[in-house]
């Protein structure tokens, strides 16, 4: 592994850094400021992101997040459908920036669930899908859905999705509840990547299963709700239960790939997507830690400052540990996805997808904590950030699918020695004089 920031990931880096400096952190405050309503009125394209996106697209600080040769690619005088091709591991630290502030990824156009979007057009769509729809997202005139979790199945399982996807003619019928269907709550959201059954009889569970695209105004289509995350909505992002009711499509502009090559996609989809929402975790960590030390450097209890304190002391110490832990074993996914693809980087997929949210968690809490009261209000960001990434521990498969997947590839290394214990014990059984 050579983790050495390259020139051009410095000079994006940097870039970045300073944009971030410069820009999107003085405009915090307006943000916030923009988004201090209630009701629908949170529901809107907030203009402050939108001018900071016109500068970032301008200073081609945009679509970092497809690596090269993502799939086969149209190109014109004007567009080209692969971004600034950073490799994931160029990408990884890029990201952690953007975790820093949560709109950030979005001024950059680098936000789920656009990035799967995006980068499942790019790898399996047809030329005309992507004119219609990777163009636009990729130049952030449009946002995407993607609607995969149902509330009436356990979804961690997803050959349990039970969406149906009928052929009649020219055209599918899609009917089916979605819950957890990430940006449709923007009022840009055109369009949503729909995962059902076309084929519910097939023997293969596997192989039941299609991804279909399903614009946003189509008849049939009605969001039930927004759904809040510990009392936060999301706005204007947002989660959303969704009812698919007679919602025709045309075959050929719809159906991506193949019919029954829905867990095909998926895994294609989710493998990149789980390590994008670990660097920003990362980067979130950091900004944790960062006020965590600075409030208890400057607050005194009981003569002194509490950072004088044991307690605190070992709990900063273990924070940095975790998170250059964190951080090393993110490189090493990103650096392996590269040079061997995302399916033999899937080990250490799963596993930072596990310990980057427990770790973010815990330092959080541990924010939470040093804040005091002050901790669990909206005055210092740690609740929603702790709201936020809590949710990640369920997102793109819970905990316990990835520890599943982790614990089995442990137990293949003995794959021989269980197969020789099994022998032996067979053999006992036919020694003479033993029945």
């Amino acid at each position: 592994m050579d983790f050495d920031i390259s020139p051009k990931q410095r000079m994006f880096l940097d870039r970045v850094v300073a944009f971030m400096d410069e820009h999107i952190a003085p405009a915090v405050a307006e943000y916030e400021r923009e988004m201090d309503v209630l009701g629908a009125e949170r529901w809107k394209v907030v203009q402050v992101v939108e001018e900071l996106k016109k500068k970032a697209k301008a200073a081609g600080l945009w679509n970092f997040f497809m690596p090269p040769h993502s799939g086969q690619t149209h190109v014109d005088d004007t567009f080209q459908f692969e971004g600034v091709q950073l490799t994931n591991l160029e990408y990884s630290l890029i990201a952690e920036q953007l975790g820093k502030i949560g709109f950030a990824s979005e001024v950059f156009n680098c936000s789920a669930p656009d990035t799967g979007n995006m980068e499942v057009l790019m790898r399996y769509g047809t030329l005309e899908q992507k004119e219609r729809w990777l163009r636009p997202l990729m130049n952030g005139e449009i946002r995407s859905a993607f609607l995969m979790t149902e509330p009436a199945v356990a979804s961690s399982d997803a050959t349990n999705i039970e969406t149906r996807i009928e052929r009649d003619g020219d055209h599918y019928v899609i009917n089916g509840r979605k819950w957890w269907s990430s940006g449709v709550g923007d009022p840009r959201c055109k369009v949503a990547i729909v995962m059902g059954k076309t084929d519910p009889d097939n023997p293969s569970r596997h192989q039941q299963q299609s991804q279909v695209l399903v614009p946003l105004d189509a008849p049939g289509i009605e969001i039930v709700r927004m759904l809040p995350v510990f009392g936060y909505d999301d706005a204007p992002h947002g989660h959303a239960e969704v009812i698919l009711k007679n919602v025709r499509v045309p075959v050929e502009e719809a159906l991506i790939l193949g019919e029954g090559r829905g867990f095909e996609i998926a895994q294609g989809r989710l493998g990149p997507g789980r390590i994008h929402h670990c660097m920003r975790t990362i980067g979130t960590a950091e900004v944790a830690l960062e006020k965590m030390c600075k409030r208890l450097m400057t607050r005194k209890a009981f003569g002194k400052y509490v950072a004088e304190q044991s307690v605190w002391e070992e709990r900063i110490a273990d924070a940095r540990i975790d998170i250059e832990m964190c951080r090393l074993l993110c490189l090493k996914a990103a650096d392996m996805m590269d040079k061997a693809g995302n399916k033999s980087a899937r080990l250490e997929i799963a596993m930072i997808k596990v310990a980057a949210p427990r770790l973010a968690l815990k330092i959080i809490d541990d924010a939470i904590q040093a804040h005091g009261g002050g901790g669990v209000t909206t005055d210092f960001g740690l609740a929603k950030a702790y709201a936020g990434i809590r949710t990640l521990r369920l997102a793109d498969g819970p905990d316990e699918v990835h520890q599943r997947t982790i614990a089995r590839m442990e137990y293949a290394k003995y794959g021989d020695l269980a197969a020789k214990k099994r022998a032996e014990a067979e053999a006992a059984l036919h020694v003479p004089g033993i029945r």
